[in-house]
């Protein structure tokens, strides 16, 4: 994504061509090639091979999925200490009530939108999608995974 655009809902999402096309497209076609070779040459070596390229092929997803994952808890935290630093006293005590996939949508609202929607997150149980819907004025996360 171009630095001069806007970030906003629609041109959130981050690709890595590097991994979603090249890496994505020689491991599955290697992953193919390997089946077809099997039916091919029905052998012990031809099994080995699609088997090594299952595993390749998993190994590629866990290393996407995993820092995800990190990246998520992260953001849970940060997003529960900026909530409780913005929220009114009284309210507080509901942040905990607020599910990861809520606190993840939150994380493009800016401060002065932040607590309203983790309020009507709660209330009608929103999710990530909804909850970034409603977002007014975005708030650009550049540095995403």
């Amino acid at each position: 994504m171009s630095k001069s655009v806007p970030q906003n809902y629609k041109n959130h999402a981050r690709l890595d061509p590097a991994f979603h096309y090249f890496l994505v497209f020689v491991l599955l076609a290697n992953l193919i090639v390997a089946i077809v070779h099997l039916i091919q040459h029905l052998n012990f070596y031809s099994a080995w091979l699609v088997l090594l390229s299952l595993a390749l092929f998993v190994l590629l997803l866990k290393l996407r999925l995993y820092p995800l994952k990190v990246q998520d808890r992260v953001i849970r935290l940060e997003e529960r200490l900026r909530l409780q630093a913005l929220a009114p006293a009284e309210w507080r005590a509901q942040i905990h009530r607020l599910s990861e996939d809520q606190l993840i949508g939150l994380r493009f609202a800016p401060d002065d939108e932040v607590v309203e929607l983790a309020r009507q997150a709660l209330e009608e149980n929103l999710s990530r999608k909804q909850i970034k819907e409603r977002i007014k004025n975005w708030r650009a996360d550049g540095w995403r995974v």
